[in-house]
């Protein structure tokens, strides 16, 4: 079972730099855990920060020996630069020309079964939400799609893994793989 973290600094206690520590201690301990995909997904920083924070990630991960790639939320070239193993691309983002990938392994976020058969074109991962739901703050801000959905786009993405994203626990991720998901993805689950 594939598992892939999704970075979210707020959820740490603290000032600005003092959750940028704890990102970075995440990214350690989830390399020692042998989580297989960290996406750093903090959209407000500027690129500068951005990278600077990446770099020391992914220097992490490999202090503590780890194998987990490090994505980044953005465009390739941005990852490229910030030495990530991947890039991180929503719905809207690859529905621009991405002809180059600048050699990085992808992962894509796909809503619909048309995101799915665009995203199985390109992408080496795609992230499929929201299986159970979407919280923010504690409220459900979108219900989730259901099992069914999930196997119907593990169908449509061919060889391509699909990861379960939205509401997905370690209690309920067994459910996702009997749908035919490869892993899951989760924000809370690996904080």
């Amino acid at each position: 079972m594939l598992r892939y973290a999704i970075t979210n600094r707020t959820l740490f206690p603290g000032d600005e730099p003092a959750r940028r520590v704890a990102l970075v201690a995440q990214a350690a301990r989830l390399a020692r855990e042998g989580v297989d995909y960290l996406q750093l997904r903090e959209k407000d920083l500027p690129e500068g920060e951005l990278v600077t924070l990446a770099r020391a990630m992914h220097a992490a991960i490999r202090e503590a020996g780890g194998s987990t790639l490090l994505l980044l939320n953005g465009p390739p070239a941005l990852a490229q630069w910030a030495g990530a193993d991947g890039v991180h691309l929503s719905s809207t983002t690859f529905a621009q020309n991405l002809q180059s990938h600048h050699g990085l392994l992808v992962s894509a976020s796909c809503h619909t079964l048309p995101d799915v058969a665009r995203a199985q074109e390109f992408a080496d991962l795609i992230l499929f939400a929201p299986v159970f739901e979407k919280r923010v703050a504690g409220e459900v801000v979108v219900p989730g799609v259901g099992l069914d959905a999930l196997r119907d786009a593990c169908d449509a993405a061919g060889e391509v893994p699909v990861l379960a994203l939205g509401g997905v626990t370690q209690a309920n991720a067994p459910e996702c793989l009997h749908a035919g998901a490869s892993g899951y993805a989760s924000v809370r689950t690996f904080a």
